[in-house]
């Protein structure tokens, strides 16, 4: 074993470590913004459900690799987005990838939400309405917390999958870790040791990633830390 190498391969990877994180940090920051909305949209008009069930069929049906090269590849072909202001944002890699992954991970999201808001317990809600709530106040101090309490376990297993889904970023040359990964091989033809440096690097961000989510779980849930609610 090429301790040398090893450690070469650490610290060129470890450079490549920020573009990752960025990637998955605003590529899910708006993935659930977006499936906050796609959720509340879903429960307040049979029209508003049937497109986002349309939506959410789409994105979760069809792979992430061919949704990526869609953006990356087939936007550029129609007229009206090479002469709309979103051309100079949409001709880059990166908001391809972030475009492509934020809304990959809407669909997912949209239906972790949504399971969320239909565990929200129906006496909590009356309770709600006694109190004199309006619709937006009962939902901003009653429903929301509690459904993002229920589907934070869920959504902590998509935060993780986002991390990992970075890697298919390489296709469209940006260089995050797999992609420089790829890069290294190139050079030295030694997969494996790469391969398996790059495995542990992203093994160690979703361990930080799932203790956080613990973390917050334990925050947002008194009795789950033997405190008196």
């Amino acid at each position: 074993m090429d301790l040398a190498f090893l450690g070469e391969t650490l610290l060129r990877l470890a450079s490549a470590i920020p573009t990752t994180l960025e990637l998955a940090f605003v590529s899910v920051s708006i993935g659930l913004a977006l499936a906050l909305l796609l959720a509340l949209l879903r429960a307040s008009s049979v029209i508003g459900a049937a497109c986002v069930r349309a939506y959410v069929f789409v994105f979760r049906g069809s792979p992430l690799l061919v949704q990526i090269f869609l953006i990356y590849y087939g936007l550029g072909q129609f007229d009206a987005v090479r002469e709309s202001f979103l051309w100079p944002f949409l001709r880059r890699p990166w908001w391809c990838a972030i475009l492509a992954l934020a809304l990959n991970t809407a669909a997912y999201g949209s239906e972790i939400i949504r399971g969320g808001l239909a565990a929200v317990p129906a006496g909590s809600i009356e309770a709600g309405r006694v109190a004199g709530m309006s619709r937006f106040t009962l939902y901003r101090r009653i429903v929301l917390p509690l459904a993002l309490r229920q589907a934070l376990p869920a959504y902590g297993s998509e935060i993780i999958i986002m991390v990992k889904s970075t890697s298919l970023a390489s296709i469209i040359t940006i260089t995050e870790l797999t992609g420089t990964a790829r890069q290294i091989v190139s050079d030295s033809f030694r997969a494996i040791e790469v391969f398996v440096c790059a495995g542990l690097i992203y093994l160690a961000i979703n361990f930080v990633l799932t203790r956080a989510v613990l973390l917050l779980e334990r925050t947002l849930t008194p009795h789950a830390r033997g405190v008196p609610r």
